[in-house]
C-alpha cells in the first residue's frame, strides 16, 4: 500500500473510533437570521499566464464582495479547486491570487483533478488543517455541515462512511448540509456518479436537508429525494450541482429525473442563507457564457425536517 494511503487509512481508523476525534470546527456564530455560505466547485483553470484574466477571478470577485459585506459568511469549495492536475504550482500561481484571497474563510473538499497528482498531496498541503484527512464536519450557526471525499475507494471509502455514520449519530441536528465533488445525480456531461450512494443514504436516514456537488461544469437543482432517489418533498434531500466556479462550461445531456432547473449559461456561485429551521438559496452570477434565451438566476427557499 502506498505510504500516503496508509497514513490516510490509519488516520481514518482513528477518526472512525472517535479515539482521536475527527476534525470538528467550533460553532460559527450566527445572527438571528442565519449564516451566509458561498459554494461552488470547478474553479481555477490555469490556462492564462495572468490569473486576473481567468474566469476564476470573476467568481472570486463575486465571493469577495459578499464576504466583505458580511464578516460571518463562509466559503465551501466543491472540488476541482485547480486544473489540470492539482499541482502545487496551480495552487500558488492560479488559485492563490484569486480564491486564495479568502482562504482563511474557506472550507474545502477535493475533486478528481486534485488526485491527478499522487495522493492529492498539494491540495492537502495548501489547505492544511482545513483539509483534514479528506473529510470533516463543522457547525455553521445552527446547522451541522459535513465535507466528504468522493474520490476514495475500498478501505479508505469504507472508513469514511464509518466515520460519517458516527459523526451523524454524535451530532444530531435539525438542519444538516453535506458537500463533496461527484454528484449522485446529474444531467451534465459526466452524468450521475454512484460512488457516494451509501453516504447519501446515511444522510437521508439522518434527516439531512442539502447536498452540494460540482464535477459537471453547470448549475442544476433537484427536487428533494429520499435514500433511493424517489421524490420526497417532506423528508428528502435537495441536491445542487454547482460546477460554475471558473472551469470551461459544458452542456447538459439527457435530463435526469427529478431535475427541477438547469443552467449552463453563466458562471457564478451558490449563495445559501442557513437559517434556524430553514434555508434560502440564490445563484449569484459572475459572468455570462451566453446571452441567448437566458432566464434569471435561480433562487428559492426551503425548510428543515
Amino acid at each position: 500500500m502506498p505510504a500516503f494511503l496508509a497514513r490516510r487509512l490509519r488516520d481514518a481508523v482513528c477518526f472512525t473510533a472517535l479515539a482521536c476525534g475527527a476534525v470538528h470546527a467550533a460553532p460559527t456564530a450566527s445572527s438571528g437570521d442565519g449564516v451566509t455560505v458561498y459554494a461552488v466547485g470547478d474553479i481555477a483553470r490555469c490556462a492564462y499566464p495572468d490569473p486576473k484574466y481567468a474566469p476564476a477571478a470573476a467568481t472570486a470577485d463575486t465571493v469577495a464582495a459578499g464576504l466583505a459585506a458580511d464578516p460571518q459568511a463562509l466559503v465551501l469549495t466543491l472540488g476541482d479547486n485547480t486544473y489540470p492536475v492539482g499541482a502545487m504550482k496551480e495552487f500558488t500561481d492560479c488559485y492563490a491570487p484569486t480564491w486564495g484571497r479568502f482562504k482563511d474563510r474557506t472550507w474545502p473538499s477535493p475533486g478528481n483533478h486534485e488526485y491527478y497528482t499522487r495522493g492529492a498531496v498539494p491540495y492537502f498541503q495548501y489547505f492544511g488543517a482545513r483539509a483534514a484527512h479528506g473529510w470533516y464536519s463543522l457547525e455553521v450557526g445552527t446547522w451541522h455541515v459535513v465535507s466528504l471525499d468522493s474520490n476514495l475507494t475500498g478501505a479508505a471509502h469504507a472508513a469514511q462512511i464509518a466515520w460519517l455514520r458516527a459523526d451523524l449519530a454524535s451530532h444530531p441536528a435539525r438542519c444538516t448540509l453535506a458537500f463533496w465533488h461527484h454528484p449522485l445525480y446529474s444531467s451534465g456531461g459526466h452524468g450521475s456518479q454512484t460512488i457516494m450512494h451509501d453516504a447519501w443514504a446515511l444522510l437521508a436516514h439522518a434527516g439531512a436537508e442539502l447536498v452540494l456537488s460540482g464535477h459537471d461544469h453547470d448549475y442544476e437543482r433537484f427536487a428533494p429525494q429520499d435514500a433511493d432517489g424517489y421524490v420526497d418533498a417532506a423528508h428528502g434531500m435537495r441536491q445542487f450541482v454547482v460546477g460554475t466556479g471558473g472551469a470551461y462550461p459544458t452542456p447538459f445531456l439527457l435530463t435526469v429525473k427529478h431535475s427541477e432547473l438547469r443552467d449552463a449559461s453563466r458562471t457564478g456561485v451558490l449563495k445559501l442563507r442557513l437559517r434556524e429551521g430553514g434555508y434560502d438559496w440564490e445563484f449569484v452570477e459572475s459572468s455570462k457564457v451566453t446571452t441567448l434565451g437566458t432566464a434569471p438566476p435561480d433562487k428559492g427557499s426551503g425548510v428543515c425536517h
